[in-house]
């Protein structure tokens, strides 16, 4: 027989920061929301956990159901435990983020959403529960990670210039980078690959190809590097 419990407990839902970069702006992965509460308001995906799945399956389930998006890692974030979070009852709520290429995951809404779509986190709609909480403090945890880890290169198309990495990073800290510095630092890093191939850009000179090199990055993290942008 299942065990009977004395005291009332809290269900228990899932949510999903899903960033991507366009080239130009970082941005999130928002859905609109079918189904009240919130009906017609974008969130992040999410829902709640089944009984028979854990709480990482639950996420997965949950991005794959309402935007389309598989076979991504999630890293978990933070749990979200508010009294008053959600006016469907007690609702706990364990957070994911994840960094995509969205030219590599075409979204398709289903399951409890009407539509999905990429924003600039710069410009987010009203967000429906406590997810402008949890946009933040995804943000400021990727904001963190990569100042001391190359999580930012998930982003970037395999071959890549320095101005365009340096875009990526000025989209993610939110703040502009002296051009000098950063490509003295990441140069000297030793993790980029130069190639012999050249983008054309318009009017601009031909700007060298670089691919990140995942091998000598896991080899220096075993003689102790230390990744500080």
């Amino acid at each position: 027989m299942p065990y009977t419990y004395e005291y009332p407990r809290p269900s228990v839902t899932v949510d999903a920061a899903v960033f991507g970069f366009d080239g130009a702006e970082l941005q999130i992965l928002l859905i609109e929301r079918a189904l009240e509460p919130f009906a017609g308001s974008w969130a992040i995906p999410g829902g709640f956990v089944d009984m028979n799945e854990s709480v990482e399956a639950a996420a997965l389930r949950e991005l794959q159901e309402e935007t389309g998006i598989s076979r991504v890692f999630l890293e978990q974030l933070y749990t979200f435990g508010e009294v008053l979070r959600d006016p469907r009852g007690r609702v706990i709520s364990v957070a994911y983020y994840a960094l995509v290429k969205p030219s590599e995951h075409p979204t398709s809404a289903a399951s409890d959403a009407r539509q999905a779509r990429w924003f600039p986190v710069s410009a987010l709609p009203p967000l429906a529960f406590d997810h402008e909480k949890i946009v933040a403090v995804a943000l400021a945890r990727l904001r963190g990670k990569v100042r001391y880890e190359p999580v930012g290169f998930e982003l970037l198309p395999p071959k890549f210039t320095l101005s365009e990495l340096q875009a990526l990073y000025e989209a993610i800290l939110g703040t502009a980078l002296d051009k000098r510095n950063f490509r003295k630092k990441i140069l000297g890093m030793g993790l980029l690959i130069a190639l012999s191939e050249r983008r054309q850009g318009g009017q601009h000179r031909p700007a060298q190809l670089f691919r990140f090199d995942q091998k000598a990055y896991k080899q220096l993290r075993k003689n102790g590097f230390n990744f500080e942008l």
